[in-house]
């Protein structure tokens, strides 16, 4: 039986992000609403191009498919244009076989609160001042960031990376390094690598895909095979000795990653290009700038890096 949607992964997503609307946005912001109103219904036939988070929620959306009994995922498009120019893109949701079904068009008003009607567990948006204002209120959010590189790569594997602290965990350690440098920050983590990190912005999003992982570990042949439906990496500039505590943290939780990268300090992007995740989440835009060139990446404005 298919979980009702209080159960589900539920993703709440703007047009902007699943699709690229560059140019009608260009419109709006030199032209006014009425041009790009006019624009909309003009093209009202034209199927947009995909977007920067198009590859993570189309593979997400699979997962219903191969989980049919549970259907455990659900995404809900929650937009600022009106219903006219919805249109368009629920036309798209068929030619991309994206099984999109719930759609809020607000007419300009913030999508985000809506997250609770929902029961998102994550906001995917290109407005950066609107995810940090949805952040600022407790609200899972990202900020899909620009990515020019298409998706190429043909499998319906599911492969997300997460940054660590401030992303999955709070800013606890990350508010140490800040004060003191790395000498500090290790010391402090040693002291403390019993007592698990609290949650952070993230963690309900993991905890969902936890949930989903032992879907397959129940009934599946693939479990530690890289066959597996979702393979989940956590990508973080941490390195010996701060990594126990890391291991802790997830163990206290429940949830698991098939990959660790401890990095300490090597160039992120290096790791993502073999990786190839269809999202990577981070709370330091400088870890995400030199990755957005060939990874969709999504900015997490989390914490005392981002103050």
């Amino acid at each position: 039986m298919a979980y009702p949607i209080e159960q589900k992964l539920v993703v709440g997503i703007t047009s902007t992000a699943l699709f690229d609307f560059s140019t009608e946005h260009q419109i709006f912001l030199d032209e006014g609403l009425d041009a790009f109103r006019a624009y909309q219904a003009a093209h009202g036939s034209d199927i947009p191009t995909p977007g920067a988070a198009f590859p993570f929620i189309k593979r997400l959306l699979h997962l219903n498919k191969l989980f049919p009994e549970e259907s455990p995922v659900e995404v809900v498009m929650l937009s600022r244009n009106d219903p006219e120019a919805g249109r368009r893109m629920m036309s798209a949701m068929p030619h991309y076989e994206l099984d999109i079904s719930r759609a809020f068009f607000l007419s300009g008003a913030t999508p985000y609160p809506y997250m609770s009607a929902v029961n998102a567990c994550l906001y995917l948006s290109t407005d950066k001042e609107e995810v940090k204002d949805a952040i600022a209120k407790g609200h899972p959010a990202g900020h899909v960031l620009p990515c020019a590189m298409q998706d190429g790569d043909y499998d319906n594997q599911l492969r997300i990376a997460f940054d660590f602290d401030g992303v999955l965990v709070d800013d606890e350690a990350e508010s140490q390094y800040e004060h003191g440098g790395l000498p500090l920050f290790h010391h402090y983590e040693v002291e403390n690598k019993d007592r698990p990190l609290k949650n952070g912005p993230l963690m309900p999003l993991m905890k969902q895909i936890a949930a989903i992982q032992e879907i397959e570990r129940r009934g599946s042949q693939r479990t530690n095979s890289q066959e597996k439906a979702v393979r989940i990496s956590i990508v973080t500039a941490r390195s010996a000795p701060a990594h126990e505590r890391l291991l802790n943290t997830m163990k206290n939780l429940g949830i698991e990653a098939d990959e660790l990268f401890l990095t300490g300090g090597i160039e992120k992007k290096n790791i993502l290009d073999v990786l190839k995740p269809q999202i990577f989440f981070d709370d330091q835009l400088g870890h995400l700038t030199p990755a957005s060139a060939s990874t969709p990446c999504v900015h997490i404005p989390f914490g005392i890096r981002n103050q």
